[in-house]
Parts: structure tokens; C-alpha cells; sequence
């Protein structure tokens, strides 16, 4: 049975001792769940993070992504188990495939084909797919069986809601995990939200964070700051009511902020 945590720690742009500090600082305040990826550079660090911390490994769920570099069969399980390495680990509890990257000459079924390969071989228990839309997903779902696909993990925030996408994977059995929840931080300046965080004595940040988690995703926000990180994770705790989840519902402006050409799909 797949099983994502509802709440973990992301690493995306940071780098070097900052990412070190973070998870360091996020496994210290709680958090159990870590969020990487090859292409940001930083495995090695958040193995380090998490060697240093003292967490036995078993009490870990850590996730890293495939990128579109190593697509291909022959490339896909090696490149984990060089992920592996960096991360000071023997297998990764989530292994996802970062951007379908259409065009790119590797097609779907291959590389789901070798992700479900690496799951066989146990680098990895679970496994997934990042940034894809309806259609991609149904490929996906093909390729590797009902029930494989653990999480499809996607940008979403007040400002971008994705109910067709979000409703097609929660169909599915796939559990929808939110990335940039606080939209690179634009969500924190908005009224509507800051008069819930005022009614709630919360922080926007905990407001965004708990309108996901009550719709049953999992987030992954980051933060180089320590009160931030221990801040953050209180929006567990918070529960919205009906007319707040109603305000946040008016919110929805397709307001995304990652779309790389070339990697990206057309967008549902």
C-alpha cells in the first residue's frame, strides 16, 4: 500500500551548507519527511544532513527525482544508485519521475518501465511522477499498473487550484502532493488569506499550508530558517472552516510559476 507523509521538509534551490542547516534544522524541529532531487545538486548534503542528525533511517521518508538526463534504461537505475550514495542510504522511500520532458527522445513507457525496474530491485519502495498532466498520468498509470503511482507531485498554491487535475488523481488512488504551495512566497502578502491567519491567530504561511493538507495533499514547503521550518509544521494543527476553504476557493488565478519549456506538459 502506498503511503506518502502529509508533511515534509522540500530542498529545491538550496545549496551547500544552507541545505545542510535546513534539514539539519527541520529533522531537530520534527520533521520525518525529506524532499530532494538530482538535479538540484544537493544530495550529498542532505545525506549528510541526515547522517549527522542522529534520526535512524527507518523513521525517514526521503524522496528524490529522476531527471530527464537519465530517462533512458540504461541510465535510470544507475543514476539512483548514485543518488543512493550521495544520500548515504541503501534504498529511497520515493523515487519520482521529475518532468515528463516530452520530446526528449526517451519515451513514457521506457522510463516508467525502468522506474518500476528500480522499485523491483528495491533502491526504492515507492514510486512516482512529478509535473504531470491528465493525460501523461493515464500513460503512466499504463505503463506500470493501477496501484504503482505512488503521488503525482505538482505545483499548486491558492493561486493555482488544478481541481481537474487534482480530482482526476484523488480518483485514482494517487495521492496529489502540492509543491510551492506559498507560490515563492506571493501567497503571504494576500489580504484574503491574512484575514484567516488573523481570525485563526495563525501565520498565512500555516493558512496555505493547512488549506492543502485539508484537501488531503501532501506539502513539502522549505525554509532556511528555523522558525519558519518549526512554524510551518503548527499548520498541521490548524483547522479551516467551511467559509474559510470557501474565501481560498476565490483565490484560483492559474497563477503558475514554473513551466519549463521543453519538460513541461500542456497543462490541464
Amino acid at each position: 500500500m502506498n503511503h506518502i507523509p502529509s508533511f515534509g521538509v522540500g530542498t529545491f534551490r538550496l545549496s551547500g551548507q544552507t541545505v545542510i542547516d535546513s534539514v539539519r534544522n527541520a529533522l531537530d524541529v520534527g520533521y520525518r519527511a525529506v524532499d530532494t532531487a538530482q538535479i538540484y545538486g544537493n544530495e550529498a548534503e542532505v545525506g549528510q544532513a541526515i547522517a549527522e542528525s542522529g534520526v535512524p533511517r527507518a523513521e525517514l521518508f526521503v524522496t528524490t527525482k529522476i531527471w530527464t538526463d537519465n530517462y533512458a534504461r540504461a541510465k535510470l537505475v544507475p543514476s539512483l544508485r548514485e543518488s543512493l550514495k550521495k544520500l548515504r542510504t541503501d534504498y529511497v522511500d520515493l523515487t519520482l519521475i521529475h518532468w515528463p520532458a516530452p520530446g526528449n527522445g526517451v519515451e513514457l513507457p521506457e522510463f516508467m518501465d525502468a522506474l518500476a525496474e528500480a522499485k523491483a530491485l528495491g533502491l526504492t519502495r515507492q514510486i512516482g511522477i512529478s509535473n504531470f498532466n491528465i493525460e501523461l498520468t493515464r500513460q503512466a498509470i499504463a505503463a506500470v499498473g493501477k496501484g504503482e503511482i505512488a503521488t503525482n507531485q505538482i505545483e499548486l498554491s491558492p493561486y493555482l487550484q488544478g481541481h481537474k487535475l487534482t480530482a482526476f488523481l484523488q480518483e485514482q488512488g494517487i495521492q496529489v502532493t502540492s509543491y510551492m504551495t506559498l507560490a515563492y512566497g506571493k501567497v503571504l502578502k494576500d489580504p484574503v488569506l491574512a484575514s484567516i491567519a488573523a481570525k485563526h491567530q495563525a501565520t498565512v504561511a500555516q493558512v496555505a499550508l493547512a488549506w492543502a493538507l485539508q484537501l488531503g495533499y501532501a506539502v513539502i514547503p522549505s525554509s532556511t530558517k528555523r522558525e519558519n521550518l518549526a512554524s510551518n509544521l503548527l499548520a498541521r494543527g490548524l483547522k479551516l472552516d467551511a467559509e474559510d476553504m470557501a474565501l481560498i476557493a476565490t483565490l484560483e488565478r492559474n497563477g503558475r510559476e514554473v513551466s519549463p519549456e521543453g519538460l513541461a506538459p500542456a497543462w490541464d
